[in-house]
């Protein structure tokens, strides 16, 4: 599996696994249990949740996907914004370790910003960390004047992701968050990768896999993988489709091939606003 660095210095899995809305109907959890679980198996040791997703249902699975096999998995969770605070964070983590039914999360991040101030949430999560109940700490869905002033406060510089909206159709990150983000190797963590399936339905992105002897899903996966300093988290409930994502972390793309996806879409010529679902 191709890997991406953390700032702290650790190695973690280019292509993770995403679990939004898992969790949630009986009928599909024996499917996503094992979905989840042949994951661990091929590599992709990533698994992203919050305590958001079916209000801790997802974190549940997690927990019981990864059960007898906490040491492979590099868990990823995030705290909703209303929980952010010194106090609260510290409480909202103890909940999800407990679904997760683990003595630790590897990746804790603050969901998106809301009234709290960043301040106290650094302080949170650097409390968390010192008791061992996180490993590292980030955030999600900050623009980059927020990245800024959380950069600049007391274990601002801390933070090892922030998780975005990134895929073809969303690269409006591009013009400045993620040259800044660059500029402190500091790698974007891509949600919804795929576009929620939607990019798999593009009439040019199919032509091009098919000329190019992939699917569009994996010619979609290969371009954020490319530059080495994105993490991309799909969510699939079916192997199949899992491991036709996994081929993408081993798929390299020319630069012919990236100017072509250049040309079917285009990069920002101007600021925008971030991007969220």
């Amino acid at each position: 599996m191709k890997t991406v660095l953390l700032p702290c210095g650790q190695a973690v899995a280019a292509l993770g696994m995403g679990t939004w809305h898992m969790g949630e109907s009986p009928q599909r959890r024996a499917d996503e249990l094992a979905t989840l679980r042949l994951g661990l198996d091929l590599g992709c040791t990533l698994i992203d949740t919050a305590e958001m997703y079916g209000e801790g249902l997802a974190e549940t699975l997690v927990g019981e996907a990864v059960k007898g096999r906490r040491d492979e998995a590099f868990i990823v969770s995030k705290v909703y914004p209303h929980n952010a605070s010194q106090g609260g964070a510290v409480a909202a983590c103890e909940r999800s370790l407990r679904r997760l039914g683990t003595d630790r999360i590897d990746l804790y991040l603050l969901h998106w910003r809301g009234g709290v101030p960043l301040a106290e949430t650094l302080q949170a999560f650097e409390a968390l960390q010192r008791a061992g109940k996180i490993r590292h700490y980030g955030v999600s869905n900050l623009d980059v004047d927020d990245m800024a002033e959380l950069w600049a406060l007391p274990g601002g510089q801390g933070v090892q992701t922030n998780q975005l909206l990134y895929n073809l159709t969303r690269r409006g990150i591009e013009w400045d968050l993620l040259p800044w983000m660059r500029a402190r190797r500091l790698p974007v963590m891509a949600y919804s990768p795929i576009e929620q399936s939607r990019l798999l339905r593009h009439s040019g992105l199919r032509k091009f896999a098919q000329r190019h002897g992939m699917t569009p899903a994996q010619a979609a996966l290969a371009w954020l993988l490319a530059p080495g300093d994105v993490i991309a988290i799909p969510k699939t409930t079916h192997p199949e489709r899992l491991r036709e994502n996994l081929a993408a972390a081993a798929t390299a793309l020319s630069a012919t091939q990236r100017t072509e996806l250049d040309a079917l879409f285009a990069p920002p010529t101007c600021a925008s606003a971030l991007e969220m679902l």
